[in-house]
């Protein structure tokens, strides 16, 4: 079975814009590595724009897109949150958060207009966001005799796994390395066939930087 090991995400934050009936619509979107950030520029953006009339959001989290939130700060149920969070599915984007902040202009949307308005003003940011394909890693820790050393770094080394960190102690060593996933159980297989190197743990799991 082949493993799909990379993720979309977007390089740096970027604005957007989108105008309605003299509504205003101000779209930001930002990468972000887990829901504490996420929170910080939510909180941020709610401080910066407090006489505003909502700050509605959307975030898609995880390499397998399974941690999100659309919020609709008081717009009708679905009209905000959702058209936000649907701009970030349609981009197939995660570890990704678009904040969108309502000025009203003092004539109603309609459930329809607010959609348009909140979709429109979300794919603006985006659109202008670059996006970047990364992979998804894996750590795997383990053990060896110092006599295995050339054996071990010459396999470290046909499968381009990144050192991560080496210790000797005695007879002993002890590597970590990083390896892309869909290598990462290959890379074990093939370690193991060496007598004294004992893995350590379970693989853990690391997206790229």
């Amino acid at each position: 079975m082949q493993i799909d090991d990379t993720y979309k995400t977007i390089v740096a934050p970027t604005e957007g814009e989108y105008s309605e009936k003299r509504s205003k619509f101000l779209a930001f979107a930002f990468p972000v590595k887990d829901l504490e950030e996420a929170e910080l520029y939510i909180e941020e953006y709610r401080k910066a724009y407090h006489n505003a009339r909502h700050v509605c959001y959307a975030y898609m989290l995880g390499p397998d897109r399974e941690d999100y939130r659309a919020y609709d700060d008081g717009e009708p149920s679905s009209t905000a949150g959702r058209p936000i969070l649907g701009q970030i599915n349609s981009n197939e984007l995660t570890d990704v958060l678009v904040i969108v902040v309502r000025y009203f202009g003092g004539i109603k949307l309609g459930t329809g207009g607010l959609i348009q308005a909140y979709r429109e003003a979300a794919a603006n940011a985006l659109d202008k966001a670059e996006v970047v394909v990364r992979t998804i890693d894996v750590v795997i820790d383990f053990s060896f005799e110092y006599p295995s050393m050339n054996d071990v770094m010459r396999i470290v080394k046909d499968f381009d796994a990144t050192m991560l960190e080496q210790t000797a102690y005695g007879i002993g060593c002890s590597m970590s390395v990083r390896i892309r996933k869909s290598q990462g159980e290959a890379l074990q297989n093939t370690l193991t066939q060496i007598p004294s190197v004992k893995i350590e743990g379970d693989i853990k799991e690391n997206m790229e930087d």
